[in-house]
């Protein structure tokens, strides 16, 4: 079965060609990030502006390099939400193009969802019942999932998402956007325990999360201790930030690995390229004796093959297909 993925939810578009849920056959991503960095965040009207100008050439692209046309596609899949609304509905408008003039079937796909099935096209061994952790720019959501397209929402964040505090200290300290993956090369000549950073929510509220008081320690810290004219350098707060941000999401994680009772966990969504999460989910993944799945760095961020993969699951679970009426849903439930 191939399936058509159409992601064009933030600043990111992208089609791809994916075979039975697992086999990437063509995966094309044109980031906006260009566009964006001047203003240090996405601009919702330019990201949408971006999208409508560049979907039709890359959803060409994404079929040449799989050497078929829109007669050999099986099903499109394609994002509802949450998202902008204005990108969310150059990909859905596109898939309903498509859907009337070929008559292929349209699955909406929440772009959460679609994130945890990254994971699938890099382990096809991943097992049930699992936990999954989606942590991003806009997301930092903990699901149970006992089988397929079956979604326990346990936790979310409140305020700040990980890769949004992530961003928002990175403006403080000059980094630039988006600044996590900056930040990750700093902290690794830092100490990650020069500056005792509060680890919230690390104790209480369950599976929440907030990162937004992490954030303001830090802007608070940079007022009482200017760059460069005290001891503690820039890789030492990038470090001492990082971890606590890594611990939170870390033991959050875990313990609801161990109250569900599950043998494994997926990590997914930007910050999960992180090589600090990485390092230090696959180690509290061995101590307590749990399988971890994490997708490639490069399926971590936005990318269509994600949600040609979901769809495919989806399909496969009895999901009802979606009709023209589907809308964009910007703030779409992940549950």
């Amino acid at each position: 079965m191939l399936i058509l993925g159409i992601e064009s939810s933030c600043d990111e578009t992208a089609v791809a060609v994916v075979k039975d849920g697992t086999t990437i056959i063509s995966n094309i991503v044109l980031s906006q990030v260009d566009l964006h960095q001047k203003y240090g965040g996405v601009v919702p009207e330019i990201a949408s502006r971006a999208h409508l100008n560049t979907v039709l050439p890359i959803l060409q692209e994404a079929l040449d390099i799989a050497q078929c046309d829109l007669r050999d596609i099986d099903a499109i899949a394609v994002v509802q939400g949450p998202g902008l609304v204005g990108s969310l509905l150059i990909g859905i408008t596109v898939a309903k193009s498509i859907r009337l003039t070929h008559s292929i079937p349209m699955m909406a796909v929440n772009h959460l969802h679609a994130h945890i099935y990254a994971s699938f096209i890099d382990h096809q061994e991943i097992s049930f019942p699992l936990v999954a952790l989606v942590v991003s720019g806009g997301h930092t959501d903990l699901f149970y999932m006992p089988k397929h397209c079956t979604y326990e929402w346990l936790g979310k964040t409140y305020d700040d998402a990980a890769g949004e505090a992530f961003d928002k200290v990175g403006k403080i300290l000059g980094l630039g956007y988006p600044a996590g993956p900056e930040i990750d090369r700093l902290a690794k000549q830092g100490n990650p325990n020069a500056i005792k950073f509060p680890r919230p929510y690390l104790e209480e509220y369950g599976f929440d999360f907030s990162f937004s008081g992490l954030k303001t320690s830090a802007v608070y810290y940079l007022k009482k201790h200017p760059l460069g004219l005290e001891a503690v350098n820039l890789e030492d707060i990038c470090a001492s930030f990082q971890q606590a941000v890594v611990d939170v999401l870390v033991k959050k994680t875990i313990d609801a690995a161990i109250q569900k009772k599950v043998q494994g966990i997926i990590v997914s969504g930007g910050v999960a390229a992180n090589s600090h999460l990485r390092n230090q989910m696959t180690k509290a993944a061995q101590k307590h004796n749990l399988s971890l799945w994490i997708p490639s760095p490069k399926l971590c961020t936005d990318n269509a093959a994600m949600v040609a993969a979901a769809g495919y699951y989806q399909i496969q679970a009895g999901y009802p297909y979606a009709g023209y009426d589907m809308n964009a849903v910007a703030n779409l439930a992940p549950g």
